[in-house]
């Protein structure tokens, strides 16, 4: 089984390593961009297990270590 976890600031929460891709695009031609909100992407292999226990503990990990839940958000899917 495998899991992939995006995680992302919540909204509202300053950027500031986006803002740099930003205005280093822009430097570079890029100046069609408005935005960039960069963040994280973590590959877990699971051993086999049920779907909903995977899931329960996929959000368990992020929920207690993978992520700084006062400025992040995260997603998950679980495949396999």
């Amino acid at each position: 089984m495998k899991a992939r976890v995006y995680v992302t600031l919540k909204n509202g929460i300053l950027d500031p390593q986006g803002k740099a891709v930003q205005q280093s695009l822009h430097h570079l031609g890029y100046t069609v961009i408005k935005g960039v909100r960069l963040g994280k992407y973590i590959e877990i292999e699971l051993s086999p297990m049920s779907l909903e226990e995977a899931k329960r503990q996929v959000a368990e990990m992020c929920q207690k270590l993978l992520t700084n839940t006062v400025i992040e958000d995260f997603r998950f899917e679980v495949e396999g």
